[in-house]
């Protein structure tokens, strides 16, 4: 199994696989923001600028980490790096692994197509590890990334066929990237989420910007599931809903210390309301990837376009619906924790 074809089944199985968590949700749900009757805004005067990593958004969206590697993700990366320099949103490339075999793969080249837009490199922390930082800045410099994601992926990687299983040194590459990478170091996981003590390790050891990816939306173990056979089909099962849940990632996140400037919340965004409810619970940004794809394969360009067009105005509708005309006014608004989240949220305590 050559890495572009485990690449082209990824593309294929977040389409048309059973893919999703199936018990286990973001739990946004449970984050109720408080209506304001009287918010005395212009809804066009909204402001829903922020800046992350340097890089001014016009909005607080990220099309987050898909795909590389195969003539399809070339064709995705292209229109979706495009789409994000109009929109002026953040772009993720997928793991750039398949360029350490060649630099210069073209299905990850999108600067030219988005010369302005902040573009996240991507490559798996065990990657990382065995390798010189000189290789990983040289990864970020082909592409010309301006931050780079190192990923971790335990749970997925235990059920993928020929997967890592050596997760030793992780916390020495973090701190070892921060401190001699030239560009940002954004940690990352794939869909399994952030525990407290995550949190708070990967903080210690200098990183200062976090994308949670959390549980409740693509189970990142469900697709290696699908491809695997025997007994690691069987434990790819029994833990198809495993892992922390995007609200409780994002707010376990939000309370580490020191703190991270940048909080990006993926895992299961399809609306302008879970962006919302991200921003209220602490981050920054929030990324969105699969219904971005499926966005896409319905309707090409046209098709993103129209959700992005939609989660923008209903961000913008329940911003003046709580009488924040800005972003840093939203992420102080109100909020109601239901009993679910709050139960994870106080579970947590004293153990991280």
């Amino acid at each position: 199994m050559t890495i572009a074809q485990r690449k082209a089944d990824h593309i294929e199985l977040c389409l048309n696989g059973p893919v999703d968590f199936v018990a286990k949700t973001t739990m946004f749900e449970h984050v109720e923001l408080l209506h304001d009757a009287l918010p005395e805004l212009d809804i066009d005067q909204i402001d829903t600028t922020v800046e992350i990593l340097g890089k001014r958004l016009t909005a607080p969206i990220v099309i987050a980490a898909m795909t590389g590697g195969t003539k399809r993700g070339l064709a995705m990366n292209r229109v979706l790096s495009q789409v994000a320099e109009e929109r002026g949103y953040g772009f993720g490339l997928g793991s750039q692994r398949p360029m350490l075999a060649q630099l210069d793969d073209p299905t990850y080249q999108v600067r030219e197509g988005a010369p302005s837009c902040l573009l996240l490199g991507n490559l798996a922390s065990v990657q990382a590890r065995d390798l010189p930082t000189a290789r990983v800045a040289e990864l970020a410099q082909a592409v010309g990334a301006d931050g780079m994601c190192i990923h971790l992926s335990p749970a997925m990687e235990l059920i993928q066929p020929g997967g890592d299983r050596d997760f030793t040194g992780l916390m020495d590459t973090f701190a070892r990237l921060v401190d001699e990478l030239p560009v940002p170091v954004v940690a990352k996981e794939t869909g399994c989420g952030i525990s407290p003590r995550v949190a708070a390790r990967l903080a210690g050891a200098g990183v200062r910007h976090l994308d949670v990816s959390g549980a409740g939306g693509t189970s990142w173990v469900a697709v290696e599931a699908l491809r695997a056979s025997g007994t690691a089909a069987e434990v790819g099962a029994t833990l198809h809903d495993w892992g922390v849940p995007t609200a409780a990632s994002v707010a376990f996140a939000q309370a580490a210390r020191p703190a991270f400037e940048t909080i990006i919340a993926t895992g299961g965004i399809g609306t302008g309301l879970d962006v919302a409810r991200a921003l209220v619970l602490g981050a920054h940004a929030a990324g969105m990837a699969r219904a971005v794809l499926k966005a896409y394969e319905a309707g090409s360009r046209d098709g993103v376009m129209a959700l992005f067009d939609r989660v923008e105005q209903e961000l913008r509708s329940i911003m003046l619906l709580v009488g924040a005309g800005t972003i840093a006014e939203l992420r102080r608004s109100p909020r109601i924790i239901g009993a679910p989240l709050a139960q994870w949220l106080a579970a947590a305590k004293g153990h991280d």
